[in-house]
């Protein structure tokens, strides 16, 4: 199985170049070691990667860790009271409280963003993108830097999504991954679990930005049984449909009869049409 490709933002890490790669990777260490002492924005973390940058501009490991200073520095987070509301971005509430009238109210913890430090994280990815439009790792980060950004309408990373849906397309890149060539299925299960990350939203425009793009994955690669599944789910969990999702597994599984998804989701559905009928 492959590597999962979207990992926690502070994880990142590229390939130093062959000819400087001890002195680069000891700066990625050293880095590594400041950071579980001070944090991923705490003090001295500017100044190493300002060194590390002066020695080696071209290294994208110290870009991509510039990245995730500043879209780490440009966060906090907050308790905040949302009434009844089971869930928010996909998680239940941190905290339940009785208001003055004895009813629940459900706390979550809710990320804020600063947001001139939070366009110095995008600044970054920017500048790495126009100098290397075929790295999915830029890419990757960006759409889920975006949407973590926007919250439960993440609509400029569905963009930025859709956008480098169609440059596949159209002009079939030769994608890269930590500055390495990408194997065939690496832009695939890159958008899948972009994917994922707009269906955790839990929110209706989430919802809609996931079917989109999966039926557009879907008609560009037919034999990919993730889509099938994205679009059963998408039935199952959105619309209720159950029989119109038993019909997409159904597909996933023609092409992989050992499909996970698709085998476990066809049982739920199973299940509720037993329980259905002892009603």
């Amino acid at each position: 199985m492959m590597k999962k490709l979207i990992l926690t933002i502070a994880t990142i890490s590229f390939c130093a170049a062959a000819a400087a790669q001890t002195t680069a990777e000891d700066y990625l260490a050293r880095l590594e070691r400041l950071v579980r002492a001070v944090g991923p924005a705490g003090v001295g973390v500017e100044t190493l990667l300002d060194r590390w940058e002066e020695d080696f501009p071209d290294d994208q490991a110290v870009h991509a860790a510039r990245f995730n200073y500043h879209f780490q520095k440009s966060q906090r987070t907050e308790m905040v009271a949302k009434g009844t509301q089971r869930r928010f971005l996909g998680n239940p509430p941190a905290l339940t409280l009785k208001d003055a009238d004895g009813q629940d109210v459900n706390y979550f913890e809710e990320t804020f963003f600063d947001e001139a430090v939070f366009a110095e994280a995008i600044k970054v990815l920017d500048r790495q993108l126009a100098l290397h439009p075929d790295e999915l790792s830029f890419h990757l980060l960006k759409i889920s830097a975006l949407a973590a950004y926007e919250k439960e309408s993440p609509d400029m990373a569905a963009a930025e999504l859709k956008a480098l849906i169609e440059r596949q397309a159209s002009a079939r890149p030769a994608w890269t991954f930590n500055g390495e060539p990408a194997e065939a299925e690496t832009f695939q299960q890159a958008v899948g679990e972009c994917c994922y990350v707009f269906f955790q939203t839990g929110t209706p425009s989430g919802y809609e930005y996931f079917r989109e793009v999966s039926e557009r994955m879907n008609k560009l690669f037919p034999k990919n049984p993730v889509f099938l599944d994205n679009l059963g789910s998408y039935q199952l969990v959105v619309k209720e449909n159950d029989k119109q999702a038993a019909k997409y597994y159904k597909k996933a599984l023609k092409l992989d009869p050992d499909d996970y998804a698709a085998t476990t989701n066809l049982q739920i559905i199973e299940r509720r049409k037993a329980q259905a009928k002892k009603k």
